[in-house]
């Protein structure tokens, strides 16, 4: 039967939650999360032990799991069971659980049931919230705060249920990542269901949006998070005119902390205003810089500003409330100033750390896996992994590649989610910075043999010999491991002394560059 008007008071230690579907994703997490609330937990799931891809995350709990079936055990040992969306209620087993009279909870239960009773730390936007999520965890963990995490396996876990049932889970501080995959209402739900109190939004850009779709809509999803925190805390890129504008629409009144960057551009493009008119922007990064609408949307000043900006040394200086500091920073590129800047922003502002140790952890943080990673050094080149997968992102970072190492080579697995115009447009940027380019996935390889058929002396820059790829794209995974491979043996034969790898298919296999 189903529950109505559950109470945590019905609970008591001894209480037994069944969960099904523990090997999937939020049969996971909510075994997880009734474990950390104190109570009895056992699951049940069809798979195979050695099919239970998450299993790892529940090594240091004691949850009884069946593997394989649902065996009476299971029931008669329940005295609640959870089970997770997705799985049919016509299915054999609730006649089992109806028969034996057993409770159902359901994902809104859980919710309904338990709150965060910690802190919760929300980031969105459309690049930089994974690099800016990791750096605000290692800040909390080297300043003695245990943030809640997911721990499950090659998850990213910034969408559907995963970051709300994540600051559920035991810890000081709940830090999510939120993403959207585009969906009207993914961050809406998971900025209430986790209680978020403070958000930070990086950046809004068309980036990963696929082509024809209209980029004020997809604006407005990223700010389901300013409506749902009006009356919170709210950090945001100042430079970016699209987050601005969304604040002003959304007449948000809560905490409006902002934070900028303040540099030399030289680059000058145009923006869609929340407005619905064409802006100039002189960019900084893709999308953010120096803009000013006819609508009257223009930079304001900042709570926070970074300037004197020196990626040759990876330092700069900030302007903060309570006065001037100088960050030294392993990272690298001007993104990274604003991924950083941002998290000095929320450990100062939301954990209230000290700035002595809030700089202290910038300058020991070295890198977010397969974001411009060093792999190590082969036959004197040196090889990096770098995640991005569209055109703002390919370019922020071969832009800053180039202006820290010289002359490259670039081995191209992505496989753009706009299509052939998103993958030619990710060529065309490659073309600019890279002194030779070795496209590896079946997309690019498509581009590539367009660019020379339209112009010959490309086959100087361009590395197909050989290459041609038959695998079709899986989402963004556009290139194999043998793909991967045969494109690294060839950028070993070129005369440059770095060689970057970008795309999904360069983190995925990245052990491959462990040298």
């Amino acid at each position: 039967m189903e529950v109505k008007n559950i109470n945590k008071n019905d609970f008591t230690p001894k209480t037994t939650f069944g969960v099904l579907g523990i090997c999937g994703i939020v049969g996971n997490l909510v075994a997880r999360v009734l474990k950390d609330k104190g109570y009895n937990v056992i699951g049940s799931d069809l798979s195979k032990k050695h099919d239970c891809k998450f299993l790892n995350s529940l090594d240091s709990y004691d949850i009884k799991i069946y593997y394989e079936s649902h065996p009476e055990e299971f029931f008669n040992n329940s005295d609640y069971i959870f089970y997770p969306p997705g799985i049919s209620k016509s299915l054999d087993i609730f006649k089992t659980i109806k028969e034996k009279n057993i409770p159902i909870l359901e994902i809104d239960d859980i919710f309904q049931l338990f709150k965060p009773e910690k802190p919760v730390l929300g980031i969105t936007g459309t690049n930089g919230k994974t690099t800016t999520t990791m750096l605000l965890k290692f800040i909390a963990y080297e300043n003695g705060l245990n943030p809640s995490e997911h721990n499950l396996l090659d998850m990213q876990g910034n969408s559907d249920y995963i970051p709300a049932l994540q600051s559920l889970l035991k810890g000081d501080v709940a830090i999510i990542e939120v993403g959207t995959f585009g969906n009207k209402g993914g961050i809406d739900l998971t900025t209430k269901l986790s209680k978020m109190d403070c958000g930070i939004i990086t950046n809004i850009t068309p980036d990963h949006l696929e082509l024809g779709k209209d980029f004020i809509n997809y604006a407005d999803i990223k700010g389901e998070m300013i409506q749902n925190l009006n009356g919170k805390k709210l950090i945001v890129n100042s430079n970016d005119p699209t987050i601005m504008g969304l604040i002003k629409k959304n007449n948000f009144n809560g905490d409006l902390i902002t934070f900028a960057v303040d540099t030399v551009v030289s680059k000058k493009s145009k923006k869609q205003c929340v407005c619905g008119n064409d802006m100039n922007i002189n960019e900084i990064i893709s999308g953010s810089g120096y803009y000013e609408c006819v609508c009257g949307l223009k930079n304001i000043k900042t709570n926070y500003t970074a300037y004197d900006i020196d990626l040759k040394n990876n330092s700069f200086l900030l302007n903060t409330p309570e006065g001037y500091f100088e960050v030294k920073m392993l990272l690298e590129g001007m993104h990274n100033v604003f991924n950083i800047t941002g998290a000095i922003v929320a450990s100062r502002e939301f954990l209230k750390l000290s700035y002595d140790d809030i700089l202290k952890s910038i300058s020991e943080f070295n890198s977010v896996p397969g974001r411009m990673e060093i792999m190590g050094v082969i036959n004197d080149k040196k090889v990096i992994v770098d995640y991005a997968h569209n055109p703002g992102g390919v370019e922020t970072v071969l832009k800053e590649f180039k202006n820290i190492y010289g002359d490259f080579t670039l081995i191209l697995t992505v496989s753009s989610e706009s299509g052939f115009k998103g993958d030619e447009k990710i060529f065309d940027i490659a073309l600019r910075f890279a002194k030779y380019i070795i496209p590896v996935s079946k997309s690019s390889q498509k581009v590539a043999i367009s660019k020379i058929k339209e112009n010959q002396d490309l086959k100087e820059k361009i590395i197909l010999e050989d290459m041609e790829s038959d695998f079709e794209k899986e989402g963004t995974l556009g290139a194999r491991k043998e793909d991967v491979v045969n494109g690294f043996k060839k950028s070993l034969e070129t005369d440059t002394s770095t060689i970057i790898a970008i795309g999904e298919a360069a983190v995925k296999f990245k052990s491959l560059f462990n040298i």
